[in-house]
């Protein structure tokens, strides 16, 4: 269905092109930026998921260095990653990507945690200290694939209240 706008609306036959352009796709300004998979073009959508690819893969290389014996990575790595996420978070707000930013921060604060009330079993008892250790490790590294991998596919981290 077309409306022609023109001051010989009525004089035009219908077998004559308009030579008006057709008019342009209307563009919503009211979307939330970043809802469902990202428009093409969309710079901040295309600026999140790099800023949260860049903090995935500095978490994975903290995370294998916690697994794998003798490659502990410097936890510098891990608070530069930390503090991109606090940082970059806010503007994440309102969209797939914000669960994300959520995850990673939950999981480094959680992996903090844990490591800190099993410490004592370092001191006491060194076997028990590094089977909770490397318990933390691996949970730590499978929330970061897990959150990679879903991130590949554009999808948020549901649910989000789950640790």
């Amino acid at each position: 269905m077309s409306t022609d706008f023109s001051s010989n609306a009525g004089a035009a036959d219908a077998s004559t092109p308009s030579s008006l352009p057709p008019p342009a796709p209307s563009a919503d300004f009211n979307a939330r930026p970043g809802a469902g998979a990202p428009a093409p073009g969309d710079d901040t959508a295309d600026a999140l998921k790099t800023w949260g690819w860049v903090s995935y893969i500095l978490h994975l290389i903290v995370a294998i260095g916690a697994v794998a014996p003798g490659t502990q990575m410097s936890v510098t790595l891990l608070l530069v990653a930390l503090v991109l996420d606090l940082v970059k978070r806010d503007d994440a707000a309102g969209t797939w990507q914000a669960s994300h930013f959520s995850w990673r921060i939950r999981s480094v604060l959680g992996a903090g945690i844990a490591y800190v009330l099993t410490s004592w079993l370092w001191l006491l008892f060194l076997i028990p200290g590094w089977i909770a250790w490397t318990l933390i490790s691996l949970w730590f590294l499978y929330r970061i694939i897990k959150g990679m991998v879903r991130m590949n596919a554009n999808k948020p981290m549901e649910p989000q209240h789950v640790i």
